[in-house]
């Protein structure tokens, strides 16, 4: 039977949630969705419905989809996030066209619309398990040009965590800190590769008022100005829960500006995060951090505990 291809809608997410638990059963990434988080997600404010996102249908199931995420900035590059899924039934040569050359135009007409005048790069990031992407990728002039690590600590056993400096008081995160730390993580992620800075709205949706993050697992260091000096944040994803049985504490964001770093406050109050976790009786915390991070993040999170467990992979290719 042939495809028939349309975008996504918001109805779709249940066959979209069903997509990806297929492809799970190959691929092996660890991730789950539900229909409530794909709901979510696609609701995000730069995602484009109608205009950016497409659907494969085979009768009424859905076997595939792809996405075209926009950015906030041009960095000085625009560089837009593309994500995809096939049903393992449907991984053949056509599909594979077929989603190239829909990410090549699509990206294009995004571009254009929000930042003409900046160069276009599209990135697709796959895990290590997720082959037949990444040999189409590949295949298609993209190039694997940086690696993600995901890393993890039980928290059964958690070891002996470092402490934080005297005179350092950590503070549960509160809603009248959310745009102090917002302020705090574009300062300290400026630096970092392919980081954008979040707008409010962004920020609001996708980290402080989504339905997974959990303010009594995230901790602040305040500054004598009211400013956030260091953060350290956590999410709670239910259906990652009810798919490997096990309750993960995923720690989304960790930062320090930059004239304190190098004093123990980022380890201290990863430490200080992952005790409340234990306390909470979540089974292990887990992260992710680029290998190259410039800041020296993955000995960090090394000291309290964090072993890496797999890889993503980042594929880039230029685009006029």
């Amino acid at each position: 039977m042939d495809l028939v291809w349309r975008p996504l809608a918001l109805a779709d997410a249940a066959e979209l949630a069903r997509l990806h638990a297929a492809a799970e059963q190959v691929d092996r990434t660890g991730e789950h969705y539900s229909a409530e988080d794909l709901t979510a997600e696609l609701t995000g404010p730069n995602i484009d419905l109608p205009g950016a996102t497409l659907a494969a249908w085979s009768g009424d199931r859905l076997v595939g989809y792809g996405l075209v995420r926009r950015r906030d900035q041009a960095n000085p590059v625009h560089r837009v996030h593309l994500e995809s899924i096939v049903h393992p039934d449907h991984r053949d040569d056509t599909t594979a066209a077929h989603l190239i050359a829909w990410f090549a135009r699509t990206s294009r007409q995004v571009h254009a619309a929000h930042f003409p005048d900046a160069p276009l790069e599209l990135r697709h990031d796959t895990h290590q398990n997720q082959r037949w992407i990444a040999g189409v990728l590949t295949r298609a002039g993209y190039t694997h040009r940086r690696t993600m690590v995901s890393m993890r600590v039980d928290l059964t056993d958690l070891p002996a965590q470092p402490p934080l400096p005297t005179g350092i008081q950590p503070v549960p995160f509160a809603p009248e800190h959310d745009l102090a730390t917002l302020a705090a993580r574009n300062d300290t992620f400026a630096d970092q590769w392919d980081s954008t800075d979040y707008t409010p709205q962004a920020w609001r949706h996708r980290v402080t008022g989504s339905t997974e993050f959990r303010p009594d697992l995230s901790f602040v260091v305040l500054a004598p100005t009211g400013e956030v000096d260091a953060f350290v944040l956590s999410h709670f994803f239910a259906a990652d829960a009810a798919g490997t049985g096990v309750r993960e504490q995923y720690v989304s964001w960790i930062g320090t500006r930059k004239a304190l770093r190098g004093r123990g406050i980022g380890s201290g109050l990863l430490g200080h995060a992952l005790r409340a976790g234990q306390a909470a009786g979540f089974d292990r915390a887990v992260l992710g951090v680029d290998v190259d991070n410039v800041t020296g993040a993955l000995n960090v999170y090394e000291r309290c505990g964090f072993r890496t467990a797999d890889e993503w992979h980042a594929y880039l290719t230029p685009i006029d």
